[in-house]
């Protein structure tokens, strides 16, 4: 039976789940802090312990620092952090203790009261950069590395997973080491609103309005969460009215562009776009390739062109599926002590290769493209090629290849018995016109989205 004081450190770590949940994405926390358990702490020791060492190893490499920062947040202070391993029948194995050490006083440096924390892998240099995502990449660092820039706001956007959080996190880091004395506060918009909540039922709005106008450089998060919201939406823009007056740098990212959040205050749209507007848009095959390759070199996994290929081939949807993943299957291979073949991709993620191909068919892609555009089901057929319908048709012919398991040749039968090179001259004129047409990635994001939800 537990002591009175184990089991106040019990229920503390139970919060620090609960907060951790909060502040991190799905999948990290999922995947590395939920597999944690509380061991004991004396004095200011704490022990955690996991069932494999590529957890601890893994975990004291990029999580303790944001462990020890949660705990002090709760009042409790944690100067030494030790995870060991033990097996599934809860046998403690010998000599698996690692001790996480500082490399520097980073609570101090690195953290605001009110900001959530920052995943230590979310810097520039873990961050991918393609055609999809180049623009909104040049202008994080231009804030990053600038004292003052020419655009205040900057504003992200684009879909789950596409890397705004990684971007918004990357400056922050960024910043902090460039400058320590810098006041960075990173939030998302549900969590400001909380803040913003808190701060009334305590009748201590002056505090939080001190607090959040004082900041060097504010970032928040997935904005569209403040929508409907009046009395969020009415302090956020006053907030933002006085950031910009003190010409402190502010960074937004929402799924949408300004213009488009429906529900906004027209006021506060007109506000969010005053800066530079940047778009990301979904991943090409290269950028998703070159995302798989980098992570798993991240996380020491040998994996070989086919599995490499095969993944950046069928995992089309975001980067947090794609971290999901590889997290999957290294630890998989760590505890069967094997190979990471396409065999056993297939094996171990068919849950995940079964959603992300959905039994979304070729002919269901046609039928919701012919909607969007007003033609005819007959012209993804038809040797027609005026712009009017060879456009999407070459839509049609990108989705069905980002979003099914067919193959090119199969593809091309579908649309008239063309050749699979005219499916591939499809899929490029696809990728290259996205990037400097940001209606028609606007039009295949939103068709992937109904395709995938319907």
């Amino acid at each position: 039976m537990k002591d009175d004081t184990d089991q106040d450190i019990d229920i503390s770590w139970d919060l620090i789940r609960s907060e951790l949940k909060k502040s991190l994405d799905k999948d990290t926390y999922q995947n590395w802090i939920k597999p944690i358990h509380f061991e004991s702490q004396i004095g200011a020791s704490l022990t955690l312990s996991v069932h494999t060492r590529f957890l601890r190893d893994w975990i004291i490499k990029n999580y303790a620092s944001v462990i020890k920062r949660s705990y002090l947040d709760l009042g409790v202070t944690v100067e030494k952090l030790s995870i060991l391993v033990k097996e599934n029948n809860n046998r403690i194995i010998p000599g698996t203790e690692v001790v996480f050490q500082d490399k520097e006083d980073e609570d101090d440096q690195y953290y605001d009261d009110i900001s959530a924390p920052l995943d230590p892998q979310f810097t520039f240099d873990n961050f991918i950069v393609g055609k999809p995502n180049e623009l909104a990449y040049a202008a994080a660092q231009r804030v990053a590395q600038s004292e003052v820039v020419s655009f205040n706001p900057l504003f992200l956007y684009g879909g789950v997973g596409l890397g705004k959080t990684h971007l918004m996190h990357a400056v922050a880091w960024n910043i902090k080491k460039r400058n320590p004395k810098k006041n960075v506060v990173y939030l998302t918009a549900e969590k400001f609103m909380y803040q913003f909540i808190k701060a009334l039922r305590f009748k201590n709005i002056m505090s939080f309005k001190e607090q959040f106008r004082s900041v060097d450089v504010l970032m928040i998060d997935d904005v569209q969460f403040i929508i409907g919201k009046d009395n969020t939406q009415e302090e956020f823009f006053h907030t933002f009215n006085t950031l910009i007056d003190k010409k402190r740098q502010i960074i937004i990212s929402a799924d949408k562009s300004p213009a488009d959040l429906e529900g906004l205050e027209d006021r506060l749209k007109s506000r969010l776009g005053w800066g530079l507007v940047a778009d990301i848009h979904p991943l090409t095959y290269e950028l998703r390739l070159g995302i798989i390759q980098a992570k798993a070199e991240q996380k020491s996994m040998k994996l070989t062109t086919d599995v490499l290929e095969f993944l950046a081939d069928k995992i089309t949807n975001n980067v947090r599926e794609m971290e999901g993943a590889l997290n999957r299957l290294a630890v998989h291979a760590s505890l069967q002590d094997s190979d990471i073949t396409v065999d056993l991709v297939k094996d171990v993620l068919k849950d995940l290769l079964r959603t992300n191909s959905r039994k979304i068919t070729i002919d269901e892609i046609q039928k919701k493209v012919v909607e969007h555009y007003n033609i005819k089901l007959s012209d993804m057929h038809s040797p027609r090629r005026s712009r009017s319908v060879a456009r999407p048709r070459q839509v049609a012919m990108y989705l069905a290849k980002s979003i099914t398991t067919r193959s090119l040749p199969e593809i091309g039968r579908k649309f008239g018995g063309r050749d699979h090179t005219t499916v591939i001259h499809a899929i490029k004129t696809i990728e290259e016109i996205m990037v400097n047409d940001p209606n028609l990635a606007e039009d295949i994001e939103l068709l992937t989205r109904i395709l995938q939800t319907s």
